[in-house]
This record gives structure tokens, sequence and C-alpha cells, in this order.
């Protein structure tokens, strides 16, 4: 090769357009596909369908009957290691009268398949019946649960609240 047809070789325009092009395609589609793959919240409960069964109840005795949150997570992450206490406190203040799940998906990575999660964390509300009735996405306070409850029709006294 020549060294003009080298240094010509050097001096061409890489076209950063088309990178950027490139890359701003892949992540439009990323994101249509977790959109995609996600269920409307404000869909009715019977086109969302029941509880999956498989979670982890942290020997909590079988419920049948009552509400049930599902947080889908993992015990690495930031925003689910805040709600792990949130959790906690949660489960052995409402023990018998509300479930509370929750579902490591590094530890066992198939075990969010059922619900559908594809972001973390995930919390899922079910109603006493088995169906879901609103998922939320991100961290997630007591107070916020508590209320997200109410508004399904589920009031439960929050011992841990002044006044009660």
């Amino acid at each position: 090769m020549s060294e003009q047809t080298r240094d010509a070789t050097r001096s061409a325009p890489r076209a950063p357009w088309l990178w950027r092009g490139a890359v701003v395609l892949a992540l439009v589609s990323a994101v249509a596909i977790v959109i995609a793959r996600k269920p409307a919240a404000d869909a009715p409960a019977d086109v969302r369908g029941a509880a999956p069964a498989l979670a982890v109840s942290h020997g909590q005795a079988t419920t049948a009957g009552v509400p049930r949150l599902v947080d889908v997570g993992a015990d690495r992450c930031v925003p689910c290691k805040m709600m792990a206490p949130i959790l906690a406190q949660l489960r052995n203040d409402f023990a018998g009268r509300m479930r509370v799940d929750f579902i490591d998906i590094w530890k066992n990575p198939g075990a969010g398949d059922p619900y559908g999660v594809s972001i973390i964390p995930t919390q899922i509300f079910y109603g006493a019946d088995g169906r879901e009735l609103v998922r939320h996405v991100g961290f997630i306070s007591r107070e916020d649960i508590l209320a997200t409850w109410e508004r399904h029709g589920y009031a439960f006294a929050d011992p841990a609240s002044p006044g009660n």
C-alpha cells in the first residue's frame, strides 16, 4: 500500500452518526420490549390473573384468604436492601392479616418469571382472592404500602404510627 493510500485511509471520516443511530435504536428497542412485557397497572384484575404460587414466605403459616404483598428483588440491590426492614416489620405487625413474601431473583433467577418482572424491586399487591390489584416499581415506603392497601379496600391500622 502506498503512503498516499495509507494517509487517505486514516483521514477518512468514520461516520459517528451511524454509531449514535445504532445506540439510539438499541435503547428504543430495549424500552419497547420492557413496556410490552409489563402488564398494565390499570388493567382489570381478571386480565392480569391470579398470583403465582411460587414465593418465599419467611416461615409464615399459610394464610389463605388474606391479602398478599410480593416483593420481587435481590438482597444485593440498594433499594431492595432499603425495603428489607420495612417488609420484615410489615410481616411481623400484620401476621395473619397480610402475607408478605420476598423473592430474590439473583439467588433464584427463574423465580421471578411467573410474575413477569423485568425491573427490581417490584412490589405486587394481591387481594384476598389471589387476584393482582396493582404493581409498584422501585422503593416504596411503609406509609405508601399501607396507603396502597387502603386505596384497594384493605385498611390496616398501623401499630407503628402515633396514636395506635
